[in-house]
C-alpha cells in the first residue's frame, strides 16, 4: 500500500511539475523569440560582412574581428563612450534630484496640488522627437526664446550658443532630458512617499528629529527600493537614447554630442555597415548587462539584510 502511495505522490509531484513548466513556457517563447534571438542575431552579424547587398544576395561571409577591430580603432567610439557617460549621469542626478524635491513637495497636500501634478506630467507624455523639436526652437542661438529670456534679465548679451558649441551642445541635450524624465521620477518616488507608515514619521517628530534629519533617516531608507527601480530604469531607457539627440543635435557640432546610440546609427544606417553598428549595440548591451548584474548583487544584499 505505502508502494502505491509513493507512486502516486511521485507521479503528482510529476504532474505539477509539467504544470508549472507549460505556465511557464509561454513567457519563455516570448523571451527567445523577442529577446534571445535578435540578441544571437546582433552578435553574429558583428562577425559578418553585413552590406546592403546582403539583403539582396543573402550572402554575409564571416571577416572574424575585422569589425570590431575598426571600430576600436576609430576614435569617435571612446568620446562616444563618455559623452554616452556623462549624458546619462548627468541626466540621471538632475532628473532624480528635481524629481524627489518635487516628490517631497508635493507629499504635503494643498489646494491644486492635482491639477499641478497632471500638468507636470505633460513633457512626458509628449513623444521624445517632438520634445526635441521644440527645444530646439527655444534654444535657437539667434531668435531662440531662451535666449530673448537671458538678454531681457541681463544674464546674457550676445546669446548662449546651446546647440552650435562643441562645448555647451552636451549640456543643452542633457538639460532637454532632465526635463523629459522629471515627471516619470516624480510620479515614482511619490507613489513611493506615500506607502511610508505616517507613525514612522510621528515617532521621529517625538524622538525631536528635524526635518532634515528625519527625511535622512526615516524617508530615505523607506524609499531605498523604490530609489533601486527608478534608478535602473532611468539608466536602460537613458543610455540608449537616439531619437532625442538625433532630432536635437544630430550628433554635432564636432560630434560634441555622438553617443553610442547615435554611433550605431550612424555606423548602420548612414555608413551602411551593420556589421560594425552591431559592434556598437554589443557594447552598448554589454553596458546594459554589467548594470543590471550590479543591480541585482544589490539587490540581493539588501534582501539578504532583511530590507
Amino acid at each position: 500500500m505505502s508502494a502505491v502511495t509513493s507512486r502516486r505522490a511521485r507521479r503528482g509531484a510529476a504532474r505539477r511539475r509539467l504544470y508549472q513548466w507549460l505556465f511557464v513556457l509561454p513567457a519563455l517563447l516570448y523571451l527567445l523569440a523577442f529577446f534571445g534571438y535578435p540578441l544571437v542575431r546582433n552578435v553574429l552579424m558583428s562577425f559578418q560582412e553585413f552590406t546592403p547587398t546582403t539583403y539582396f544576395t543573402g550572402e554575409s561571409p564571416f571577416n572574424g574581428l575585422e569589425n570590431w577591430r575598426a571600430v576600436f580603432d576609430n576614435p569617435l567610439l571612446g568620446d562616444a563612450f563618455w559623452q554616452t557617460i556623462l549624458f546619462t549621469v548627468g541626466s540621471l542626478v538632475g532628473q532624480f534630484t528635481i524629481g524627489l524635491a518635487l516628490a517631497v513637495f508635493f507629499s504635503r497636500r494643498f489646494r491644486l496640488s492635482g491639477v499641478i501634478r497632471a500638468v507636470l506630467l505633460l513633457p512626458w507624455l509628449v513623444p521624445m522627437v517632438v520634445s526635441a523639436v521644440v527645444w530646439r526652437r527655444i534654444m535657437d542661438e539667434d531668435h531662440g526664446v531662451l535666449n530673448s529670456f537671458l538678454e531681457l534679465v541681463g544674464l546674457s548679451s550676445d546669446g548662449v550658443p546651446w546647440l552650435s558649441s562643441p562645448s555647451v551642445a552636451l549640456l543643452s541635450a542633457i538639460l532637454v532630458n532632465i526635463w523629459i524624465g522629471i515627471p516619470f521620477n516624480m510620479v515614482i518616488l511619490y507613489g513611493g512617499l506615500q506607502e511610508i507608515p505616517r507613525e514612522l514619521y510621528e515617532a521621529a517628530s517625538l524622538d525631536g528629529a528635524g526635518p532634515w534629519r528625519t527625511f535622512r533617516s526615516v524617508t530615505l531608507p523607506m524609499l531605498r527600493p523604490v530609489v533601486t527601480v527608478v534608478l535602473v530604469l532611468g539608466f536602460m531607457s537613458t543610455v540608449k537614447i537616439l531619437d532625442l539627440i538625433l532630432a536635437l543635435t544630430g550628433g554635432g557640432p564636432a560630434d560634441s554630442t555622438q553617443t553610442l546610440g547615435t554611433l550605431t546609427y550612424q555606423l548602420s544606417f548612414m555608413q551602411l555597415d551593420f556589421g560594425q553598428g552591431a559592434v556598437v549595440g554589443n557594447v552598448l548591451i554589454l553596458i546594459s548587462a554589467v548594470f543590471a548584474l550590479l543591480y541585482l548583487r544589490v539587490n540581493r544584499s539588501d534582501v539578504g539584510r532583511g530590507r
